[in-house]
């Protein structure tokens, strides 16, 4: 699991901008989803060439946080990325940023027919829990998406993020729901990446600029049951 604590200089930037290194003291779970980026054997197992040894050691924490939210009455989301439809919206970037033989590897992998494409054994997938698709980083794309029209029916205007990779899939699907004008929580110890580095940097540049970043500690302190009134 990553070490994450922002620096001084970044906790001084934040407070310069708005006054205080957390917005949220209270997480209503009734207005809450957990999105779950990506937590896939393409991603997560040994041997796919995509895999981040980290996310192996989030399962336990992202299962943990899951419990929680469902127990106080929000929502979890799992999302996928498929390679289904994938050339449609994103050709261009395939052919920019891999070589034909990784993107071979990566298509078949991410077939939905494949193991790759499933959701990690080690993983708490819940009955009643939320699933969608993605082929982009972000999972709000293309737009308008599933994601965003379940969320809005369902009165859900606060997302907490976790999975992988932090500066990737995650990060991408948090800025996004930012200009969509969601409440976002990216939560430290629950998103993997590559290296402490990539990790820090992207956790550092989110609660510069884009909204709050939590251990699931703070984030479980925090979550206020739905039937509950608010004091």
């Amino acid at each position: 699991m990553h070490p994450y604590t922002p620096s001084r200089s970044m906790v001084e930037r934040r407070l310069a901008r708005r006054d205080a290194l957390v917005s949220h003291d209270r997480i209503d779970a009734g207005r809450t989803a957990l999105v779950v980026v990506d937590m896939q054997n393409y991603f997560v197992a040994e041997s796919y060439p995509g895999s981040v040894a980290q996310a192996r050691e989030i399962i336990p924490t992202i299962n943990r946080l899951a419990a929680a939210v469902r127990q106080a009455g929000g929502r979890v989301a799992w999302i996928q990325t498929t390679s289904t439809g994938s050339l449609e919206h994103w050709k261009n970037h395939f052919a920019d940023s891999m070589n034909e033989e990784r993107f071979r590897r990566r298509q078949a992998s991410l077939d939905e027919t494949s193991p790759g494409f499933e959701i990690h054994r080690g993983l708490d997938v819940a009955p009643d829990d939320l699933r969608f698709r993605k082929v982009t980083y972000s999972a709000f794309v293309p737009s308008p998406a599933e994601i965003d029209a379940t969320f809005r029916r369902e009165g859900i205007d606060m997302l907490l993020i976790v999975g992988a990779a932090t500066n990737v899939c995650s990060e991408t699907t948090a800025r996004h729901a930012v200009t969509l004008d969601y409440r976002v929580i990216m939560v430290s110890d629950a998103n993997a990446t590559w290296t402490d580095q990539e990790h820090a940097a992207a956790l550092d540049n989110f609660l510069l600029f884009f909204g709050d970043v939590m251990t699931t500690d703070e984030v479980i302190a925090r979550l206020h049951p739905a039937d509950q009134p608010a004091p």
